[in-house]
């Protein structure tokens, strides 16, 4: 006898921000859904942790988008979390690039004018480069008509095949400035040869347009979402990991979780890696070319972060952040780092002291960490829900890769060694168990410039009524994933119906205002 409770419209499987976005916008066309989540917080990449009183996110540093009537702040609003948000705009230039042991900074600040006016001092024969680069990210982001709230095609064969290094070579002649418009490539985890320009716009545009912080912590998207979801009458359940789908008929009937709780829906949408989605589902459900090949993706690779609870009044604040490289030419490899050169990059970002503005009270590196690093531990698993040590050998690891990355940050941030009162290490172990992905990949699967549809995965799979969503789907980030929910109920609800009622909800609400 199936429990009333247990049936649904729609079960959601994982509640990263594609499985809140897709639960929400389906809630709001009056379905009834339910949100399965196994870990102990709601959010994927936007949970946060809190370490001796000081607030840390796991992947939410910064947000682009968000000014009155941008993308992401259209989307926002029709989730209903927009007005709620507390988000503070960046200081006018938000991110500076550095290489080596040069003391340059150079800026990489908000608005198209903006970006090339603050550039211009450190290249002043290279406007026209810089002009064109602007025009060319707008062109480029046009081709994803989901990126601009729009319906349509758009003209996506045009800029598939052509990648970062072939884009900045055809651009400018100046080496220097080619490596300064890629040095906050950690953003997308760019490969010179390898990532296509389009990923590059797709990711940095948003901050071009507007960047802002989350002070209160990424956390707090997912939270307003649960609202609304609730709100609704939709269910959340965390601690509750789905094991296993029964499939009848060409259709799934129900999954269970790991404490043997059924859940029974007319459709069902999986937000998680898609490997390991496929593997649940099972591989007799695809064709075989279609499963080999998405198990044989490789993904992009992960990362070490660093978080570090400052003493109080010790380190001035800095709104902005700072990449690091080692050289011009490592920025274009820096996901293929030597361990004997290790960390060949680094970001570096604050958050201010509430009490004292002026200091930070939290520091945050972050830098690459290939899964191989930690491979002696990769049978260990540890989370909150299920926690287990690693041993001692792994606290070591941890240790010595924290005093490395501190060792080099501390040269541009001076007295930060003597300013840190407590140091906390995520490894791609973190990354894998907390946020589900496959050995902790940062951004999914690796686009390739070569063969860019060997990567697409589309929402709507052979099984009749199951979907997947993610930032494994469509692309990663928060404006990414957003979109590429969107994508997904565009499948079930249809694309122009939803984007039309997207674009009317500003609409209405900007006269309102």
């Amino acid at each position: 006898m199936i429990s009333e409770r247990s049936k649904y419209d729609v079960v959601i499987v994982g509640s990263g921000l594609g499985g809140l976005v897709t639960a929400v916008t389906l809630a709001k066309e009056g379905k009834r859904v339910c949100i399965l989540e196994k870990n102990s917080q709601f959010g994927g990449n936007l949970q946060t942790f809190a370490r001796h009183k000081k607030l840390f996110d796991t992947g939410v540093h910064y947000i682009g988008g968000l000014g009155k009537g941008q993308n992401l702040y259209q989307y926002f609003s029709y989730l209903g979390i927009m007005s709620d948000l507390k988000v503070e705009r960046m200081p006018p230039v938000f991110d500076y690039i550095s290489f080596g042991d040069k003391e340059t900074l150079f800026p990489i600040a908000q608005g198209y004018q903006a970006f090339i006016e603050h550039l211009l001092p450190h290249f002043p024969n290279e406007r026209n480069a810089l002009q064109q680069y602007v025009k060319d990210l707008d062109y480029v982001c046009h081709a994803f008509p989901l990126y601009y709230v729009e319906d349509g095609e758009g003209y996506k064969t045009e800029v598939l095949y052509c990648s970062v290094k072939d884009y900045f070579r055809n651009l400018t002649q100046d080496e220097r400035l080619r490596s300064v418009l890629v040095g906050n490539n950690f953003l997308y985890a760019g490969e010179d040869d390898k990532t296509p320009f389009y990923v590059h716009a797709l990711a940095l545009n948003a901050y071009l347009l507007g960047a802002y912080r989350c002070p209160k912590g990424g956390s707090q998207i997912s939270k307003l979402l649960i609202r609304e979801l609730l709100t609704m009458g939709g269910v959340a359940c965390k601690r509750e990991e789905v094991v296993s789908l029964d499939i009848d008929a060409g259709k799934v009937a129900y999954v269970t979780t790991h404490s043997g709780k059924q859940f029974h829906a007319e459709l069902f949408v999986l937000n998680i890696d898609p490997k390991r989605a496929l593997q649940l589902v099972g591989r007799e459900y695809f064709r075989k070319p279609f499963f080999d090949r998405v198990q044989q993706l490789p993904v992009t690779t992960s990362a070490c972060s660093v978080h570090i609870v400052l003493k109080p009044n010790k380190i001035r604040y800095q709104a902005y952040n700072l990449y690091h490289h080692d050289s011009l030419e490592s920025v274009w490899q820096a996901t293929r780092y030597r361990l004997q050169d290790w960390p060949a990059m680094f970001m570096l970002s604050m958050t201010a002291d509430s009490a004292n503005p002026a200091h930070a009270d939290t520091l945050t590196l972050l830098t690459y960490m290939h899964f191989e690093e930690v491979g002696l531990w990769e049978d260990t698993h540890n989370t909150v829900v299920n926690p287990s040590a690693r041993g001692e050998a792994y606290e070591r690891f941890k240790a010595n890769r924290a005093d490395v990355l501190i060792e080099k940050a501390s040269k541009y941030i001076p007295g930060l060694k003597d300013a840190i009162a407590h140091v906390h290490v995520s490894t791609p172990l973190s990354y894998r168990d907390y946020i589900g992905m496959y050995h902790g990949n940062l951004y999914g699967h690796v686009k390739d410039v070569t063969d860019p549809l060997k990567t697409f995965i589309a929402p709507k799979t052979k099984v009749e009524n199951l979907f997947l969503t993610g930032h494994g789907i469509y692309m990663h980030g928060i404006l990414g994933v957003t979109i590429g929910a969107m994508a997904t109920c565009g499948e079930i609800v249809g694309k122009t119906y939803l984007l039309e009622k997207i674009r009317r909800h500003y609409t209405e609400q900007a006269t309102d205002l």
